[in-house]
């Protein structure tokens, strides 16, 4: 049976260096839930999506490709959204240590049969 795939985008965390990830670095594990929040009065960019664990802002989606997800986020859709930290790589530059999947949160009942629809 064909399972579409609930991913939306995988990104690096953008500007990782100017927030405070440094202070949770040991916690950022692949796996590790983040948050995402929208940004709408950003002075420099509308679309801006903000990367937090727990209260620590990390960074943020790259501009090129956080449109789609501040849609969801400014319409109230953030709880259908699922990011997490999908790979971790600290010898690689800055910009580029973290990875972070987003993805659709399944709410199925997994007891229904979803074959016929």
């Amino acid at each position: 049976m064909y399972e579409r795939s609930r991913h939306l985008m995988s990104c690096n965390i953008a500007g990782f260096t100017y927030y405070d990830g440094i202070d949770v670095i040991n916690n950022l594990q692949p796996g590790t839930h983040v948050i995402l929040k929208s940004e709408p009065e950003n002075p420099y960019d509308p679309n801006a999506v903000s990367i937090y664990y727990n209260e620590t802002k990390l960074g943020y989606i790259p501009r090129a490709k956080n449109s789609y997800i501040c849609d969801l986020l400014y319409f109230g859709h953030k709880d259908i959204l699922e990011a997490k930290i999908s790979s971790r790589n600290l010898d690689n530059h800055t910009e580029d240590q973290f990875h972070i999947s987003v993805k659709i949160k399944d709410n199925r009942d997994n007891t229904e049969d979803f074959a016929n629809e």
